[in-house]
This record gives C-alpha cells, sequence and structure tokens, in this order.
C-alpha cells in the first residue's frame, strides 16, 4: 500500500512538473520600438530584376554547355542598372564567375559581407505557363527562372546599396558584396572569395546569404508567419552501391540476383533510420516556435526530455521537413539493371542522395551504411560530398543585427534560427568566421516555394521591394 502511494505522488509530481514547465513555456515579453519607415524607389528594383531575369545564366556541370555570352550580358547590365554602385565601389572579378564588390567604409575593420548567386539551373520551357527568360509583369507577379534563386537577393543587396549612394551614405565599416556564377553546379566562385579573404588576413564580423524565408504553415501549432534565419546547413553525399554477378539468363536465376540484394539493402537502410539529433539550430527554433504553438505542441516542445522519444517516432513514421531537421536523411534516386527483361545484369547499381546532420560527417555516415546495410558483396562509394558547414553563434550583434532588419521588414513574424537541409555558397566561410547567417529575404507561399528549380518560377512584384528593404535596412546597421 505505502508503494501504491508512493508511486501516485511520483506520478503526480511528474505530471506537475510537465504542466509547469508548459504554462511557463510563453514568449518573451518584447519591447520594440516602431521602425523607421524606409522611402525608395521600389518599381525600380522590379524593373532591374526583371532586366537580370532575361539573361539567360543557366549553368551546368559540363561547361562547354554553357552560354558565356549571357553571363557576360549580365555582367553588362550592372552600370545601368546600379551606376552609382559601379561608380563607387571596387568589383574584382575572379576565375569561375565570382564577383566582389567592395564598398569602403569609415572604418576597415569587421567587413560585413553580403552573398547571392546569379546563376540559374536549367528549363523545361515547355512545362512554362510564361516563357521563363521573358521577364513577363502581369498582375502583379514577375515570372522568370532565377527570380526567386538567387536573382532577387543579388537584386536587392545592389539595389539598396545603389539607393543608400544616391543620399551620400557612406557605412561605419566596409561592406563586400560577393557573388557567385556557378552556385547550383558547386563551382568554385565562392571559394576564391573566401581564400581572397584569407589572403588579406579579412575577417567577416558577418556573411549573409540565401536560405530561409518568411513563411506560413511550416511549424505546427504557430499560426504567425515565421522568419527563418539558418544558422548552419546539413552535409551532402551522393553515394553509389553496386553488386556485381556472372550474369546470366533469367530463366535460371540464383536465389538471389543483382538487383535483388541492392533492394534488400535499399530496405534496411530505409528500415533502420539515421539516429535522431535535437542539434543547436534545432534546438534554438524549439524554443522560439514553440512557445508561440498550441498547448499540445507547447507541452512537447517544453519538455523534450520526456518527449523526445515520441517526437522520434513520429519523424521516423512521417518523414518530410520536420524529420530532416533531426537526423541524417537517405533519399534512393536512381536505380539501374540490365537493359533487357530477360538478362541478369554483371553489374545493377543504385544511387542515394545524403544529407547529414551536424552531429555526423561523411566518414561516420559511410560507416553506418555498412554496418547497417551488412553485406559485403554490396559495395558502397562516395561519388561526392562535403560535411556539414559550421554553426553560427545567435547570441550576438551579428545575429541581431539580421534579425532586427527582418523584423522590420516583415512585422508582425517571429525570427527564429533553424537548421537549413539544402547546400549553399555559405558554407565555405565557415573557415573564417561562426557568424554566417541564410536568410533569402522574402515571403513566400508553400506554392511559390515550390517552384524553385521547378516550372513556373514567379515573385510578387511586392516582394521584390521588400527584398531591397531588407538589405536596406541591414546596411544602415552596418
Amino acid at each position: 500500500m505505502i508503494v501504491l502511494w508512493i508511486l501516485l505522488g511520483l506520478l503526480v509530481l511528474f505530471l506537475a512538473v510537465i504542466l509547469i514547465r508548459t504554462l511557463l513555456f510563453r514568449p518573451a515579453k518584447e519591447t520594440r520600438e516602431a521602425p523607421e519607415p524606409v522611402d525608395f524607389d521600389r518599381e525600380g528594383a522590379v524593373l532591374a530584376l526583371q532586366a537580370l531575369v532575361r539573361c539567360k545564366t543557366v549553368s551546368r556541370y559540363d561547361h562547354a554547355e554553357e552560354d558565356d555570352a549571357e553571363f557576360e550580358k549580365l555582367i553588362s547590365l550592372l552600370p545601368t542598372l546600379y551606376p552609382h554602385v559601379m561608380e563607387s565601389l571596387t568589383l574584382t572579378r575572379m576565375d569561375d564567375r565570382a564577383l566582389l564588390f567592395h564598398w569602403k567604409g569609415k572604418s576597415a575593420g569587421d567587413p560585413a559581407v553580403l552573398m547571392a548567386h546569379y546563376d540559374v539551373v536549367p528549363v523545361d520551357e515547355s512545362g512554362w505557363q510564361k516563357p521563363p527568360f521573358d521577364g513577363i509583369i502581369e498582375d502583379g507577379v514577375l515570372w522568370g527562372r532565377g527570380t526567386l534563386d538567387t536573382k532577387v537577393t543579388f537584386n536587392g543587396v545592389l539595389y539598396a546599396a545603389e539607393q543608400l549612394l544616391k543620399t551620400g551614405y557612406t557605412p561605419e565599416h566596409d561592406i563586400y558584396f560577393a557573388f557567385s556564377g556557378g552556385e547550383e553546379v558547386n563551382g568554385d566562385g565562392a571559394r576564391h572569395i573566401v581564400n581572397y579573404f584569407k589572403e588579406q588576413n579579412l575577417i567577416p564580423s558577418l556573411v549573409v546569404d540565401e536560405g530561409g524565408a518568411v513563411v506560413e504553415g511550416v511549424f505546427p501549432g504557430v499560426k504567425q508567419p515565421c522568419a527563418l534565419i539558418g544558422i548552419a546547413e546539413k552535409g551532402m553525399m551522393d553515394i553509389r552501391y553496386s553488386v556485381n554477378s556472372a550474369g546470366g539468363h533469367a530463366s535460371a536465376p540464383k536465389p538471389h540476383t543483382p538487383v535483388g540484394v541492392l533492394s534488400r539493402a535499399c530496405t534496411r537502410v530505409e528500415g533502420h533510420p539515421f539516429r535522431f539529433h535535437i542539434t543547436k539550430p534545432v534546438a534554438e527554433m524549439f524554443d522560439t516556435l514553440g512557445r508561440h504553438s498550441g498547448f499540445v505542441y507547447r507541452m512537447i516542445f517544453a519538455n523534450l526530455w520526456c518527449f523526445a522519444p515520441v517526437l522520434d517516432r513520429l519523424c521516423k513514421k512521417s518523414g518530410g521537413e520536420l524529420n530532416a531537421l533531426m537526423r541524417t536523411t537517405v533519399a534512393f534516386t536512381r536505380m539501374k539493371g540490365s537493359d533487357a527483361s530477360n538478362v541478369i545484369p554483371p553489374t545493377a547499381s543504385m544511387v542515394s542522395n545524403i544529407r547529414l546532420n551536424p552531429m555526423d560527417t561523411m566518414a561516420s555516415g559511410m560507416d553506418y551504411l555498412e554496418k547497417t546495410i551488412a553485406d559485403p558483396s554490396v559495395k558502397i562509394e562516395k561519388i561526392q560530398g562535403m560535411d556539414p558547414s559550421r554553426i553560427s553563434e545567435t547570441d550576438c550583434d551579428a545575429y541581431r543585427k539580421v534579425a532586427r532588419a527582418v523584423g522590420d521588414t516583415w512585422q508582425g513574424t517571429i525570427v527564429s534560427p533553424y537548421l537549413m537541409v539544402q547546400c549553399s555558397d555559405s558554407r565555405h566561410w565557415g573557415v573564417l568566421s561562426d557568424k554566417v547567417y541564410r536568410f533569402s529575404a522574402m515571403d513566400l507561399t508553400a506554392e511559390e516555394r515550390g517552384t524553385i528549380h521547378g516550372n513556373n518560377e514567379r515573385i510578387r512584384t511586392e516582394v521584390v521591394g521588400r527584398a531591397a528593404e531588407f538589405f536596406l535596412r541591414l546596411m544602415k546597421q552596418l
């Protein structure tokens, strides 16, 4: 009887702790001053982006298939689109279509770096409602490849600087604009710029590149728009799995064919996901956005010490974006066997794309695959890859400047750190700084996000103006 009462008391205490922590898990009260209004020619920003979109700066892994003239066409437009920038800033062109602008400030120390890339992915024009490189503006929407990824931020940076230079503005510290013309094919342009900083002993006070955006409906129980600033990005590996055999006629197969062996390896990996991790970017996102959730979700995020196993099981079952934040993911994307239906292939292979959690590396990922598949007949080899990026700080002036510019531009949003599951050029800057932030200066619907790298990429013209406003507000703090 005494034991029963003790157990009952412990249960009541446990529930009380859960409830109290949930009730205390509320957003902190903020006393925020109203932002100063920003007045500039927003229509001019749209027209400048329209001109950039009309340049077919498509990058390809086979450089022989690229059109150099289109890249030069874009660069030749810059003096017309941004005359004050081209007159006042120093432009250094580097290999692999890297462009580095230097805006001298009142002090040369603590330079800031604002990034974008001006190359775009190929298009299948037959799937588009509007021609992808005509820059058509219709009903408040600008259509075209690169409007979102990332000519809008390329334009936003340069147009914001143009507006400030018109007024005679000089930043407190040096500002660099670092633009790549080959980001979509993992080109070396960004590396060249980082190497230049190393050679000049320049340590950036902050770096801002593409990444999160202002979005809705991406976090359970949160109804307000969320502005997500990436403070790290996952690594990536492409892995090839292959099995060899003597081949032969399909009429007399052995118990396991090469394709069957690979299929078993695939199901073993999918059936045993990588380990669940709540990393710093995810923990800070939960702590920020979780406080704005409904009661049940607040209870979960306020008590992850208790509910993490439940969250793990939910992620394993549902997959998707939340699961991608929690673990290294494996997506099998290609499989090849015989060219004939009645021939057992001498070699069968498949490929997976792996996105590495910040707690994993390429080496640990390969080790996990080998142990999970546990079949020496399956050859596992890395095609290409990169480790996860360095995790940036949030309790610092650099992050607060970015967050303030976001909050002042998109008032009423919840600004939060997060883990970026895609890769960007910003990963190269981790060797120099832990103040690297990934934010695409746009508010996007789910439908608009789906057009990135897809058909009918487009942007609302009002968003083009807000992108320039964000960079203008940020530059005035630098």
